[in-house]
C-alpha cells in the first residue's frame, strides 16, 4: 500500500464494525473497476487469458493501482477487466456480485456506472450490454434489498457521435434502471464542451447528468461541467478550490461532489489522504459524498473509505453520518423513493449512535 494512504487497521475494530453497519449510499462506482478478484481470475481462465497471479489475494494486490503517475495511467489497468466483460453472462455476473458485495458492506443504495461502448468488441449491441447490467443489478437488489441503479457513461476521448449515442442509450433506459448520464475518461485535453449536445439531449429528456471533472484537469473543467453541460453532480471535483468563485457557487447551490479520496491519492490529484481538500469543502458547507470509484483498482470498500476519513481527517461518527446522508439526498432516485431510503437510514444511524461513546480511535487523526 502506498505510504500516502491511511493505515486504517490501526483504528479500533469495534469502530470499524460500526462504520460497516452504518447505512451508506454509493454514488460513484465503476462496473469495470469493481470486479471480485476471484471472478476476474475465473473469467480470464475460461477465456484462456493468462494473468500473472493465480490466487485471488495476490491478483487483487497486483490490480490495485498504486503506481500510477496520473489519471491516464490509472485508467490503463481497465483493459484487463474489459477483456472479460464482452459476453452478456460475464457482465451480468459482475453486476450481480457488485450489489452483493455492496450490501455486505452496509451499502443500501448504489449507482453503478459504465460505458456500454467498451463492451461491444465481440458482437454485443448496446442493448445487450444494458440488459445484462440491469439483469445483474436487479438480481442483486432482489436478493439483498440494496437498491441498485445505473449510470451510462460517454468517454471524453471518443469522437463524435459517441457521446450522443451513449446519451440516446441512457434515455432509452431511463425508466428501466438508468438514472443518469455521465462523461468519464481522460480529462486533460478532452474538454466537456465537445459533448455539450449529448448533455442537452439527456437534460431535454429529463434525465439527470453528472460529469467527471476536477480530477485530471483543473477547476475550469468543473466550470464546463456545470455551465456547459448542466451537471447536477460533479464526479470527483477535487480541484474545485482552485476557483474560489466557482467553489462558492457550487456550495451555495448544493451541487453534490462525488468524492473518491483513495482514488484521488492514487491518481496524484491529492498528495495524501490527510491533505485531501474534501475536508475544506465540507467545512464550507459543500454537499460532500464519499465513494470508492473502483473497488478493485483502488482496493477499497466504502467502509474502508469512511474509516480512512475518521483516521486521517478526524471525522467523528456524527460527521460521517452527515456525509452518508448527503449521498442519500443526492441520489438520482425519484424524490419519493429517495425520501423513504433516507428516512430509514437516518433512523438506523440514530440507533447506532447509542454505541458511539464506547468507540474510540487507537491514535490521534493523522494530519
Amino acid at each position: 500500500m502506498s505510504a500516502s494512504l491511511p493505515p486504517t487497521a490501526s483504528l479500533n475494530p469495534a469502530f470499524v464494525a460500526l462504520l460497516r453497519a452504518l447505512p451508506k449510499a454509493e454514488l460513484h462506482c465503476h462496473l469495470d473497476g469493481s470486479l471480485r478478484p476471484g471472478t476476474l481470475l475465473a473469467l480470464s481462465e475460461a477465456r484462456g487469458i493468462t494473468l500473472p497471479f493465480h490466487e485471488p489475494a495476490a491478483l487483487a494486490k497486483w490490480m490495485r493501482v498504486d503506481d500510477a503517475h496520473n489519471l491516464e495511467e490509472y485508467l490503463a489497468r481497465f483493459e484487463i477487466t474489459l477483456a472479460v466483460m464482452q459476453r452478456a453472462e460475464e457482465i451480468e455476473r459482475i453486476a450481480h456480485e457488485l450489489v452483493l458485495d455492496a450490501a455486505l458492506d452496509g451499502v443500501r443504495y448504489v449507482e453503478v456506472r459504465f460505458c456500454p461502448a467498451l463492451n461491444v468488441r465481440e458482437g454485443l449491441t448496446g442493448d445487450d450490454v444494458m440488459n445484462a447490467v440491469i439483469r445483474g443489478l436487479r438480481r442483486g437488489e432482489k436478493e439483498t434489498g440494496t437498491v441498485a441503479r445505473c449510470i451510462v457513461c460517454a468517454l471524453r476521448s471518443f469522437p463524435w457521435p459517441h457521446s450522443m449515442d451513449m446519451a440516446e442509450l441512457a434515455v432509452a433506459y431511463k425508466n428501466n434502471g438508468v438514472v443518469a448520464f455521465d462523461l468519464a475518461g481522460g480529462e486533460f485535453g478532452n474538454p466537456a464542451h465537445a459533448h455539450a449536445a449529448a448533455f442537452e439531449y439527456a437534460r431535454n429528456n429529463n434525465l439527470a447528468v453528472t460529469v467527471h471533472a476536477g480530477e485530471g484537469d483543473g477547476a475550469e473543467s468543473i466550470h464546463e461541467a456545470v455551465h456547459r453541460c448542466g451537471a447536477n453532480r460533479i464526479g470527483h471535483g477535487t480541484r474545485l478550490q482552485e476557483d474560489p468563485s466557482l467553489e462558492a457557487y457550487i456550495v451555495d447551490r448544493g451541487i453534490a461532489l462525488e468524492v473518491c479520496p483513495t482514488s484521488n491519492v492514487q491518481t496524484r490529484v491529492a498528495p495524501t489522504f490527510g491533505e485531501h481538500p474534501m475536508r475544506r469543502y465540507l467545512a464550507l458547507g459543500a454537499r460532500i459524498t464519499v465513494n470508492t470509484d473502483n473497488t478493485m483498482m483502488s482496493g477499497v470498500t466504502l467502509t474502508e473509505e469512511f474509516t480512512a476519513c475518521a483516521q486521517w481527517l478526524g471525522w467523528d461518527f456524527a460527521t460521517l453520518c452527515t456525509v452518508s446522508l448527503n449521498a442519500f439526498d443526492a441520489a438520482f432516485l425519484p424524490l419519493a423513493e429517495r425520501t423513504v431510503l433516507r428516512a430509514k437510514a437516518a433512523r438506523e444511524m440514530a440507533q447506532l449512535a447509542t454505541d458511539v461513546p464506547s468507540m474510540f480511535l487507537a491514535e490521534e487523526p493523522v494530519e
